[in-house]
């Protein structure tokens, strides 16, 4: 789908909630919080603001966010039983509709004394999106995108996750353009246009990036139990470039978050 200007403004609104929605759950992921208590937060924050979790009931998902620690590589599904600890990295994925527009964001939590071998993970998974996004503008194949992420991401001896991507979104959860993460040739007949409206997501991991999904149909973790990490943003292309509609307002960008 194309989107205009008046749709840009709904983006742009829903995904400031979307973005305040993790400024404001950071204070709370600490050690010894369940996954399931940050849930149930994001929940009610959201409903505070006037805008609805979209993850919950969709094709089945049980819950309002996810939550994915440490080897998971996406789609953790919040839990009583599970708890933050001392050295996890945790990335928390939400998504907020206002107004019949999605806002889709997430970010990289690091707990107590992480290894500096995931805190490079966690760096260059934001670095390679943030310089996918910078080059985002009319004209360009969305094969660069990929490209750009697997260069970086492979440079620093990290592989990028092939079973999942980006996806566009705007009005609906999940729309074309499918957003690789990586070089595939197939990409480059498909040229981005102003009023086009899609996530950048890379999953990037220490080890290989294969992996298997969990007997609840949704968890997926490492093959080789190495660490993974994410970073979400939704995007538009304009005239002459890009909007970043889940920009954080109190410019919290990577971890350490600082208001």
């Amino acid at each position: 789908m194309i989107y205009n200007k008046k749709d840009f403004e709904g983006l742009k609104k829903v995904g400031k909630v979307a973005a305040e929605t993790l400024d404001f759950i950071t204070d709370y992921v600490v050690a010894g919080i369940s996954t399931y208590d940050l849930d149930k937060l994001i929940a009610e924050y959201t409903k505070k603001q006037g805008g609805i979790c979209a993850p919950l009931n969709y094709c089945g998902y049980p819950k309002h966010c996810c939550i994915s620690v440490n080897d998971v590589i996406c789609h953790g599904i919040p839990n009583k039983n599970e708890y933050l600890n001392d050295g996890d990295i945790v990335n928390i994925d939400v998504t907020t509709i206002i107004d019949g527009y999605y806002g889709d964001t997430s970010r990289m939590f690091l707990i107590g004394n992480v290894s500096d071998k995931a805190k490079e993970l966690v760096d260059i998974t934001y670095d390679s999106m943030m310089k996918a996004i910078s080059i985002c503008r009319p004209g360009l194949p969305l094969s660069e995108i990929g490209k750009t992420i697997q260069t970086m991401c492979e440079a620093k001896g990290f592989s990028v996750v092939r079973d999942f991507c980006g996806h566009g979104t705007g009005t609906v959860f999940h729309d074309a353009p499918n957003v690789l993460h990586y070089y595939e040739a197939i990409n480059d007949k498909i040229i981005l246009q102003e009023g086009m409206v899609f996530t950048i997501e890379p999953m990037i991991n220490t080890g290989s990036y294969e992996m298997y999904i969990e007997s609840n149909d949704w968890t997926a973790r490492t093959i080789d139990g190495g660490l993974s990490a994410q970073f979400e943003h939704t995007i538009g292309i304009t005239s002459n470039g890009v909007e970043v509609f889940t920009k954080s307002p109190n410019n919290m960008t990577k971890p350490p978050y600082k208001k």
